[in-house]
């Protein structure tokens, strides 16, 4: 237990830094696409370029919601490292999602993360939360801000 405590307080240290950002990402048409067939979200918005553009405030097609949080992922992978004696990371949820601009076709998202907490979850894991950005390029709006928690597993 004591070696849980410890690692708390050094990640504790971190709090409040933000990680470097991810890499730049492009959110291309093929991508939307298949995230419509594997979804089964066929909205005009995201796959019918010009009736995008000439029926919504959009310009073109935009990418899905669930899409653009769902590359988290691919962005934490990049940026975060796993804790000491991690055996496993789990998604654990959102505290809170909110969408704020759309990404259009051919833009490009990126993750920005800050560390907000780190506590123990039982005897064997540790229960962080970041505060996650999905950035467009260009724009000083993201395309989402989360409270994101993931559960670390730790050897026993």
């Amino acid at each position: 237990m004591s070696t849980l405590i410890e690692t708390c307080k050094n990640l504790a240290a971190h709090i409040g830094a933000p990680l470097p950002p991810s890499r730049w990402i492009t959110m291309t048409q093929a991508r939307i696409d298949a995230f419509a067939d594997v979804t089964e979200d066929h909205q005009f918005i995201h796959l019918d370029p010009a009736r995008a553009a000439a029926e919504t405030p959009f310009g073109g097609t935009i990418a899905h919601g669930y899409l653009t949080l769902s590359m988290a992922s691919a962005f934490a992978y990049e940026v975060m490292h796993p804790i000491e004696g991690q055996s496993a990371s789990i998604n654990y949820g959102f505290d809170k999602v909110r969408f704020l601009a759309p990404v259009r076709a051919g833009t490009r998202i990126r993750g920005q993360f800050v560390l907000k907490s780190a506590m123990p979850k039982g005897e064997t894991a540790i229960l962080q939360m970041h505060a996650l950005s999905i950035e467009i390029e260009g724009s000083t709006t993201p395309a989402l801000v989360a409270d994101w928690l993931t559960l670390h597993q730790l050897e026993k």
